[in-house]
Formats: C-alpha cells, structure tokens, sequence
C-alpha cells in the first residue's frame, strides 16, 4: 500500500492524507453511479494511500454511507471516516436543516447504523440550523464524544463566529468549507478564524466542482447537478471559462494539469488546509494524487493566485435558495 503526504486537523491529533475523497458523487449527485464500482474505488484509492473519506446522510439520503460500509469491509483501521448530518429532505424546495439535541443523536446512530461501525472518525454538523442555538447542537454533539460513538467533531459551512461560539463549547477539530480558486472570500476569512483557534481546513469542492479540471470546455457540455449552479450557467460560463484558461497556461508551463495546478496551489496555502476532492473515475484519483509531487515557489503561488484573484468570478457559488444555509 502506498503513502501519502499526512496533514493534522489542528491540535487534535488527528492526522488524514492530504488529498482525501469526497463521496457525494458515489451517490448520483454528477451522473449514474454503479455501487460495485463505487466500491472498487474507494478501494483501490486505499491502496493508493488515501485514508481521508468524506460523506454525508444527506448523499443519496443514506445511500452514500451504506456504499462505504460495503467499501470499508476489513479495512476501516486504515482510514478516517468522515460523516455529516443536519439537512433533511424537503421535495421541490432546498433542502432543511435540523440542529436539535434529540435530532443529533437520532442522526449519528442512523449513521452507525448505515455505516456498519462502532464509531465515527469526524462528525460533522452539515449546516447550521439557524433556529437552534450552536451552543445546544455541539453539546449534544459533544455528548455523541462521551458516549464513544464519535471522536472528533467538525462544522460545515459555518462563520467565523459561529465556529467561535461551537469551539467554546468543545473542542472543533476541523471545519468544511468550499474553497477554491474561483471562490475564495468566505473560506479565506473563515480560515483566518480556523487557524487562530488551532482548526483544521477542510476544503471540498477544491476543483470547482469540476471547473479547475479544464475538462469542461463549452457551455453545450453543462447538464445535470451543475446545471443549477450559476457559476456554469451561461451568464457565467464565457467570463469563469476565461478565467480557467489563465490557469490552464500556467499549468502547461509548469508540466502538469490544470487540476494538478489547483490543489498545488490550495495546499500550499499552509500546512492546515486538506482538499477533498469528489470523482467517480480512478484515473481521476490518480491525477489528483500528482498534485502532491507538484510544488510552488511563492512567487508562483502568487502569480497563481494574481491570474484568478478572490471575488472575480462570476456567479453565486449555490442557486440562491441554497445559499441561504451557507456560511451561517
């Protein structure tokens, strides 16, 4: 089995691979999955030293978490098992958010459950549920720690002083946000927060949700999920595809994908940020795995960040229903 680059979560103790995978699109989120081979590849990315797993009840509605059971069949002591909870289905609407007391701790054993485990690695809560104090959800996340259900407990797109007020009450080991070249403001200054309390940054979406890879060239080939998200909408894509472009130059300057060139450039901005990238596709996990050997001076870094600067892309990085839960 191969080795990867470890970063820790903060002061934790805690310790993942610095690129991991994320595992919303084993679950239908970005075109058909087959569940056989979901599982052949959180396998094989094993066994190419990736032990960082990220998922959520909210994936295919459980279905994520029962595909890693299925995955992580004789080979859960080699990996840290990420899960989240908090959002509740609500056909034809965004999504709902649920930060209870009783809600947390139904949600963590149905994750247990799905998962086939004693105990959950990193626990996050999803959203913040604006009508439930955050003092009142971590503590009953907290409560999950005592009972030895979970270990170590994270929050997913929450502010500045929403982690501060979670991180009082106990101790955050990691906090998930969205956080790439073409969006950089709420997770910069998020992570100026992060970093002062000693949090690790865990960044999803770190290619754009696709975007960064270079792959997606022309507005003809925007369907699906990404369809209702207004960076690839067509107000949007001509002015977002110009600024991947200036990536794609430096990348073949450098000899390495755009992708490559993307998650160099997140990890280089400090030893606390871990990138989560989501594929379906080995060969995929395998490229992202080369952005590890790729490395960046300052000035390159800097250039990098000059050719797509923090605000200038174009388009909400949610449907504006959505945006509502985010950074709250």
């Amino acid at each position: 089995m191969a080795t990867l680059p470890h970063r820790s979560l903060g002061r934790t103790g805690l310790s993942v691979s610095a690129i991991g995978l994320g595992c919303m699109s084993l679950s239908g989120a970005y075109g058909e999955a087959e569940d056989g081979a979901s599982v052949d590849l959180v396998r094989a990315a094993i066994d190419r030293g990736i032990d960082h797993f990220d998922t959520s009840d909210m994936y295919g509605w459980g279905h994520n978490e029962e595909v890693l059971r299925a995955a992580l069949k004789g080979v859960r002591d080699r990996v840290v098992l990420a899960t989240k909870f908090g959002q509740t289905q609500n056909p034809g609407a965004p999504n709902g958010v649920n930060g209870s007391p009783d809600y947390v701790q139904q949600a963590c054993e149905a994750s247990l459950m799905r998962l086939g485990v004693e105990v959950i690695d990193l626990y996050y809560q999803h959203r913040v549920d604006p009508n439930v104090p955050i003092e009142e959800t971590v503590g009953a996340m907290q409560r999950l720690v005592e009972q030895g259900k979970v270990r170590f407990l994270g929050l997913s797109e929450a502010r500045p002083e929403t982690i501060r007020r979670a991180h009082a009450v106990h101790p955050i080991a990691a906090v998930q946000t969205e956080y790439s070249l073409l969006y950089r403001q709420e997770a910069e200054e998020t992570r100026a927060t992060t970093r002062d309390l000693g949090i690790g940054f865990v960044a999803y979406s770190p290619l754009g949700r696709g975007f960064l890879t270079g792959a997606i060239r022309d507005f003809a080939q925007i369907d699906g999920r990404r369809a209702a998200h207004p960076r690839f909408q067509e107000a949007n894509f001509a002015a977002n595809r110009a600024l991947v472009a200036k990536l794609e130059a430096i990348a073949a300057e450098k000899g390495c994908t755009p992708s490559q060139l993307a998650l160099a450039w997140l990890l280089a901005q400090g030893e606390d940020v871990v990138a989560i990238p989501g594929t379906r596709r080995l060969d995929r996990i395998e490229e992202n795995i080369g952005a590890l050997a790729v490395t960046l001076t300052a000035e390159e870094v800097g250039r990098i960040s000059a050719a797509m600067p923090a605000g200038a892309a174009a388009g909400l990085r949610y449907p504006p229903g959505a945006m509502k839960a985010v950074y709250a």
